[in-house]
């Protein structure tokens, strides 16, 4: 798609809740991933690119817990 990604981080958090059974489960994951891309002109094109991703993303999908994507996408 004509991005050229130079850096890619996150610091997932997750939440993890006991039920009174003792049975632990995660109930949501906050994903925060930090992109860098080569120029400002690419941000636009990764934001839509990263969104698509997350739409079709095969473990989000698997999961029957909400993960969120709260990306930041700058440039060099």
């Amino acid at each position: 798609a004509g991005v050229i990604v130079l850096a890619y981080t996150d610091n997932a958090v997750g939440t993890l809740t006991i039920v009174p059974n003792g049975i632990s489960k995660f109930t949501e994951v906050i994903l925060h991933p930090m992109i860098v891309v080569q120029s400002e002109s690419m941000i636009h094109k990764a934001i839509e690119l990263h969104q698509l991703a997350h739409q079709k993303c095969f473990i989000a999908n698997s999961c029957n817990f909400e993960i969120k994507h709260l990306p930041i996408i700058s440039c060099q």
